[in-house]
């Protein structure tokens, strides 16, 4: 039961005339939120917060009362013109619920929504280009003021936005570029920048800036605008240290993720008797899993690897006095909802905006880790980023 219904017909003594059917029928008809908008059975069930069988009877007593329509299947449209809501209405595709990232985004978006008084329509992705899709159509059906897409397949966003500006709906683009839409995100040469140059900075303190060779490590499905993380990786490394021979630097397909990065950087260690090496990876997982490579090679100790988004599972290793892991580039997934509600806010009032936001980097080193994320000792959470969903950022 809702809580509105619950609040009224839990106190029977207060309000003996109250009807509750009726009241339960109204709950199904407010929750329509536009004239012509068609819901499934499902949708009305979570909209009112009622069970299913409740809502299945109050359904059909509405159509056979003439209030609602069955169009298709257990689809229904109101016949009662809803009333228009003041309140802004934000609709939002998180990545996948499964990443501590993405949760990390959806939470501090939550919360700013929240603040901030403006309605969520939350949707997941789960990390897949139809159900982003499929998303996407479901806030163009919801007719949302403005879209905040958070998913990484490169080749489904034009077809996303093209979805969103037929319909008028601007949208704000968190990571992957969409045509049209305003970018949040990264600025993913600089971070690798950041991250190069403390890879060669390291390799001057310890080996007097000499190297065998240099990993750079990515995923090709990833898209250029993440890839150019790799390309600042390798100018931040030839800046500190000055030109290198480019028959010592591998650039590696890793596919973003941790069991693939394993794999790989084993088997190129193999073929491979280089002692000095430096590794800048796409993302921690990547950089976890070529960690977990040089151990199983028992060659940890010749190589310095440099991560990207300073995940939980990363801060973790450094906080291991032994590891090899010198640094990761944070982006601060936990303060996206500060910027980017007022951003959506700014475009749904018309005000001009950039095109293109980007989120200020830090670089997270073993020294400074207990600075920037105190708490991480109070999380009990396992970082999933860092095996299975690590690739996607």
């Amino acid at each position: 039961m809702s809580k509105s219904t619950q609040s009224i017909t839990s106190r029977p003594g207060k309000q003996p005339y109250l009807v509750g059917p009726i009241l339960r029928a109204c709950e199904m008809l407010k929750v329509f939120r536009f004239e012509g908008e068609c819901l499934s059975l499902k949708e009305l069930v979570a909209r009112t917060g009622l069970n299913k069988t409740t809502v299945f009877r109050a359904a059909q007593s509405l159509v056979a009362g003439g209030l609602l329509m069955r169009v298709a299947g257990d689809q229904y449209r109101s016949l009662v013109t809803p009333v228009r809501k003041t309140k802004q209405r934000i609709g939002y595709a998180s990545m996948a619920a499964n990443s501590l990232f993405s949760r990390a985004v959806t939470e501090s978006i939550r919360l700013a929504a929240s603040e901030g008084g403006i309605e969520l329509v939350e949707l997941d992705n789960n990390l897949s280009a139809r159900v982003a899709i499929r998303n996407s159509e479901r806030l163009v059906r919801d007719r949302v003021d403005v879209a905040i897409e958070f998913q990484v397949c490169q080749e489904v966003a034009p077809i996303i936005a093209s979805k969103f500006s037929d319909a008028k709906i601007p949208v704000v683009a968190i990571h992957t570029p969409h045509p049209g839409a305003t970018f949040f995100g990264g600025d993913n040469y600089a971070a690798g920048r950041i991250g190069g140059r403390a890879l060669g900075q390291w390799a001057m303190s310890h080996w007097g800036a000499k190297l065998d060779s240099v990993l750079l490590l990515g995923h090709s499905t990833a898209g250029p605008l993440t890839e150019s993380r790799l390309t600042g990786l390798a100018v931040g490394i030839t800046e500190t240290l000055g030109p290198i021979d480019s028959s010592l630097v591998f650039n590696l397909d890793c596919k973003g993720g941790y069991l693939e990065a394993l794999e790989i950087v084993w088997k190129h260690l193999k073929r491979s008797s280089a002692k000095r090496i430096l590794v800048g990876c796409i993302n921690d997982a990547v950089a976890l899993g070529a960690l977990r490579a040089f151990a199983e090679a028992g060659r940890l100790e010749y190589c310095a690897v440099m991560g990207q988004n300073a995940t939980i599972a990363a801060r973790a290793e450094m906080r291991n006095p032994s590891s090899r892991m010198i640094g990761s580039v944070a982006f601060f997934p936990e303060k996206y909802g500060t910027h980017l509600i007022p951003l959506a806010m700014d475009i749904a009032a018309g005000k001009p905006v950039p095109p293109a936001v980007f989120v200020k980097h830090a670089l997270i080193t073993p020294r400074n880790v207990d600075h920037y994320y105190p708490n991480d000792v109070l999380s009990t959470v396992p970082d999933t980023d860092s095996m299975l969903f690590g690739r996607y950022h």
